[in-house]
């Protein structure tokens, strides 16, 4: 049996502090799974999950976008922890019953965590909320399609928003996509907006694709592998088990980061022996602990270093054969790397230049280098030149096209790069707009769209009157908390297809629908055909099925393909020239449409059924070439650049807990790093706290400075941690609210999460508990 939904939310004063770990995974982490799991769902329900997942035949998890191997056997367990929690929240047996918001008016509701309100269950029913009611209440399905229908038809598409999460599947997203643009809108906000549009902003225009170019297997070949700005450790621990295999292997792991994560150190794999023992697999044999900011830096003392090696034995470090044949720029990155300011780089990075040339040393030497980052990277103000500089680096070494070698940025979400592959994107290229409207006879928009910063801003001026969420937590998830959600209010209809409740649901527009959906482990058989099953992108571009077992907690669930269609058919109108009916009773119908409109997906339908799925084409990996505007990778020359926070203040970065997936509050306990029971805590170096005449556990606000103007969160408390000097941390969403909505990374508009400068005041009103620590 599963445990009833806790009644007590977050007090922050519960607060424990111990020290953190130095290795991830092991014994605890399956017990937590395990816990997880029969708690949420039960013992039938979690164990059958749980030999699904990530299997052959089975369903993706709905967590991170890390590979399984397409050429080997998989493991008996290929998830994480996280994984399993996140299978835990999706299969629960809590329930979010109409019964269930009878009892909480929204007034309440709105005084809740997200910790709470994502702990209660799965919503069985579809819900609204009308102009000054108190409560969301039942509604039909057909009632709440013909409200969608009522409101978009009554305002004109510049005003209808579709966001998109990133567990999404492909069929759904090119549904989705494919109902926006024929209502004559590109107002498709998503979450990678938010997370690495900077990777694309950068990969695209310097090697002609915005995706990664290595798979799983280059790792099994890599002499030196980076992972910088990720916390594999918390965020997709099964590329622990490939850097272990590296590192014994003879690999080079170098870790850049401004906090010493334990999944840096060691790994316990809870699937062999040694782990099950308590043994650690050592990770990186390399860390750097960088500024935050400081990688643009860090990356153009490598290349210095690398032209000086060159310099010195010539011929034996850049590979001149692929530049001449293969790129554009070289020269001028060259010319442009040939000086470098050591004392700014040393200020910058806050390492020594005997820590920077140690590693150049190591890329020197390097016949094969991977470059993997996440959101440390992508969620500054120079974060595409700083990726740039990472390009530059594989292309001088000529690290494009063979074994072992390439750029892996690793996505954190299930199916967000395959949502962008499906066409979710507010500036579409016109190849796919023209194969668009050849395939369905409609007229797309040419007009870009509002990604998600903009849309921010659209909602404050008020010029969104719809707002359909398909899954995700738009109000958590952007910056500008306060003024997000007054706008989110403001709207004429906020729709939002979930499966739990969220902070979204409660400051909901003027009328809010609530449409409960299918997630990854449920069955979805209510179709004339039979069950069907859907597709998903893993981030090294590999296509494969997945397909729920469990039953549903409800039967007035539906898919979210299905959704789609029917507030298309409410929108448009039953005799469009889209068959909507047709794609929501087979899925096969969807695939063959994609098949025809997007490349590299010819014979979808009977390629995805293939064992492994398969491989989408990729020119950099494939035939080492780049299809830039010139048909060659490109080096890039950026001026120098770093994060440098004004006296008295800090650089503050946002983070997930270990308990934490996005939005998504597992639980209270992050760790790794040694914190529990509470959540809005900064983590401070003790440098900087004696510096700024702060004491450990005390309470304080923090005040975030922009372009001359402030921004405030109350009731914070500081802890000693190893963070690198002059840098801070705090959880997001808590700390979303301090980011202005104009600090952005300038070319992608990603929200500058890695890049709020801060200082602390003290919160004298509240008394202050006693710590553990």
């Amino acid at each position: 049996m599963h445990r009833p939904a806790p009644t007590q939310d977050i007090n922050e004063d519960d607060l424990k502090v111990t020290e953190p770990k130095r290795s991830a995974a092991g014994v605890k982490a399956v017990m937590v799974s395990l816990e997880r799991g029969f708690s949420e769902a039960g013992v039938s329900r979690t164990l059958s999950s749980m030999l699904r997942i990530n299997q052959r035949g089975g369903f993706d998890c709905p967590g991170c976008a890390w590979p399984e191997s397409i050429t080997g056997a998989r493991k008996p367990a290929e998830f994480c922890e996280n994984g399993a929690k996140a299978i835990a929240e999706e299969a629960s047996a809590r329930t979010v019953t109409p019964e269930w918001w009878a009892k909480h008016p929204i007034n309440v509701l709105r005084e809740k965590t997200e910790y709470w309100l994502g702990s209660q269950g799965r919503i069985t029913e579809p819900m609204i909320i009308r102009e000054g009611e108190s409560h969301y209440t039942p509604i039909t399905w057909s009632q709440a399609f013909a409200t969608i229908g009522e409101h978009v038809n009554a305002t004109t598409p510049e005003k209808c928003v579709f966001y998109t999460s990133g567990r999404t599947a492909n069929e759904t997203a090119f549904m989705y996509q494919l109902l926006a643009r024929s209502l004559g809108t590109n107002n498709l906000p998503d979450c990678s907006n938010m997370c690495h549009e900077s990777s694309g902003s950068a990969l695209n225009p310097t090697i002609g694709i915005g995706k990664g170019t290595v798979s799983l297997e280059d790792f099994e070949h890599a002499e030196l592998i980076f992972v910088i700005g990720q916390n594999p450790g918390t965020n997709h621990p099964r590329m622990l088990s490939a850097l272990a295999d590296a590192r014994k292997r003879g690999a080079h792991i170098v870790a850049v980061n401004p906090l010493p994560e334990a999944g840096f150190f060691g790994f316990k794999d809870p699937q062999s022996l040694n782990g099950m023992l308590g043994r650690s697999d050592d990770i990186s044999d390399h860390f750097l602990q960088i500024k935050v900011g400081g990688d643009l830096a860090l990356f153009q003392a490598f290349g210095h270093l690398i032209f000086e090696a060159e310099a010195k034995n010539p011929g034996t470090v850049i590979d001149k054969e692929f530049i001449d044949s293969a790129t554009d720029g070289y020269e001028a990155y060259k010319e442009a790397r040939l000086t470098l300011d050591w004392e700014a780089t040393e200020e910058a990075t806050g390492l020594t230049r005997a820590e920077i040339t140690t590693v150049a040393n190591l890329l020197i030497k390097s016949k094969a280098s991977i470059f993997c980052w996440a959101l440390g990277l992508t969620q500054q103000p120079h974060s595409v030149p700083t990726l740039k500089e990472i390009i530059n680096l594989l292309l001088v070494q000529g690290n494009f096209g063979k074994p072992g070698a390439g750029a892996c940025p690793v996505r954190g979400h299930s199916n967000v790069q395959g949502d962008r592959t499906m066409g979710i994107w507010e500036k579409p290229g016109e190849a796919l707009l023209a194969a668009l409207d050849a395939e369905f006879n409609i007229d797309s928009p040419r007009a870009h769209g509002y990604d998600s910063t903009e849309a921010l801003q659209a909602f404050e001026e008020d010029e969104v009157d719809v707002f359909v969420s398909m899954g995700g937590n738009f109000a958590l998830a952007n910056s500008e908390t306060e003024a997000l959600e007054a706008g989110m209010q403001r709207a004429k209809l906020t729709v939002h297809i979930s499966t739990k409740p969220n902070r979204s649901h409660v400051v909901h527009g003027q009328t809010s629908l609530i449409l409960p959906t299918l997630g990854r482990t449920d069955r979805d058989d209510k179709h004339p055909g039979g069950a069907q099953f859907l597709s998903v992108e893993d981030s090294m571009s590999v296509i494969h099925s997945t397909q729920g077992r469990l039953k549903p907690v409800s039967e007035h669930l539906l898919a979210e393909p299905v959704i789609v269609a029917r507030m298309a058919q409410a929108i448009l109108g039953e005799d469009h020239s889209v068959d909507w009916k047709g794609m929501a009773e087979d899925y096969d119908v969807i695939r063959d449409h994609i098949s025809r409109v997007l490349p590299g997906f010819g014979d979808f339908n009977k390629r995805v059924r293939g064992r492994n799925g398969f491989v989408l084409p990729n020119p950099p990996r494939d035939t080492r070439s780049f299809a830039t505007d010139i048909g060659k990778g490109k080096f890039t020359v950026s001026p120098f650049e770093a994060l440098y926070a004004p006296e008295g203040h800090l650089v503050l970065q946002t983070m997930r807990s270990h308990d934490q997936y996005n939005t998504t509050f597992y639980g209270l306990d992050d760790r790794y790093r040694g914190i529990k029971d509470g959540r809005r805590v900064i983590l401070i170096n003790p440098q900087d706290l004696a510096e700024l005449g702060l004491e450990d556990k005390s309470l304080v606000d923090v005040i975030s400075t922009f372009g001359g103007t402030e921004r405030r969160a109350n009731r914070f408390r500081l802890v000693s941690y190893p963070t690198a000097k002059g840098c801070a941390a705090a959880y997001f969403p808590e700390a979303n609210a301090l980011v202005h909505r104009d600090l952005v990374a300038r070319e992608s508009n990603t929200p500058g999460f890695k890049a709020i400068m801060v200082r602390f005041v003290p919160h004298e009103l509240a008394p202050g508990p006693t710590l553990d620590s």
